[in-house]
């Protein structure tokens, strides 16, 4: 996957951004682990209910066809999120991620896909899997 680390977002990213921000009224919640707590006896004998953190990805597109369940997002968020985290790249953000919750609902990432210009990623593809029923 490209590093999208370098430099502002170029045109096709902030078109990207636009439109998702113009055309969505979906609303989704990148599920990350919370910190460890050092010197927490329950923790390091996995006794205590692990903390997770919900961080805004948006702007977003939410598509649902079938059996596929995707989420497009926007190269920008994810580069904010990635600078954030001071992660190396896009797959490491959404493989270290829990999953995503998009109107009150859990998915787990299985794939992340980068839409790209010039070399550069202006969106996400992320495929979900929904729950279970």
């Amino acid at each position: 996957m490209p590093d999208i680390s370098q430099g502002p977002p170029n045109g096709p990213m902030r078109i990207a951004q636009t439109s998702l921000r113009t055309g969505s009224g979906c609303a989704a919640l990148l599920r990350m682990p919370g910190l460890a707590a050092s010197g927490d006896d329950a923790e390091q004998l996995g006794l205590a209910t692990p903390q997770f953190q919900e961080l805004s990805l948006g702007p977003v597109a939410f598509h649902k066809a079938n059996n596929n369940t995707r989420l497009m997002v926007s190269a920008a968020a994810v580069l904010a999120l990635v600078q954030s985290f001071a992660y190396d790249s896009a797959d490491v953000l959404f493989q270290s991620a829990a999953g995503v919750l998009i109107e009150g609902v859990f998915y787990l990432i299985t794939n992340c896909v980068a839409a790209e210009a010039m070399d550069k990623p202006y969106c996400y593809w992320l495929t979900l899997q929904p729950p279970a029923r």
